[in-house]
Parts: structure tokens; C-alpha cells; sequence
């Protein structure tokens, strides 16, 4: 999927995200596909993610998986 197909979608940041420079994320959904992005490069690349395989991650981050 091109980023070119988020141009549309509404792009949401964490709530739990200052706006002093740190390093957070955007996401954006569209029927099919979840989309994550760069919140300081916002015209630049685009992760796209299947919404089954975004979900796995979730419940993976939800249960500690990625805790160090």
C-alpha cells in the first residue's frame, strides 16, 4: 500500500504524547489497512499493517511481550 493511499485517512497520535520532540507515532486506519508513521516526518514513510496482524501486535504489547 502507497502512503499516498493515507493522504485521506485521519491521523491520530497517542494521548500519552507531548509535543516537546519525543519520539511518538501517528496511526491511521482505512478499511483494510492500519498505517503508522513518523509523527516528525509526517510526509514521510508510511508502515502499513494488515488490521490481523496489527491486532497480534497489540495483544503482544498488551501482554508484556516487548518489555525488556
Amino acid at each position: 500500500m502507497a502512503s499516498s493511499d493515507f493522504d485521506q485517512a485521519e491521523w491520530r497520535k497517542s494521548s500519552r504524547s507531548d509535543n516537546n520532540g519525543g519520539q511518538c507515532v501517528e496511526v491511521a486506519l482505512t478499511t483494510t489497512t492500519i498505517g503508522v508513521r513518523d509523527s516528525k516526518d509526517r510526509d514521510g514513510s508510511v508502515l502499513a499493517f494488515a488490521a490481523g496482524d496489527w491486532a497480534a501486535f497489540l495483544f503482544g504489547v498488551k501482554a508484556g511481550e516487548f518489555d525488556r
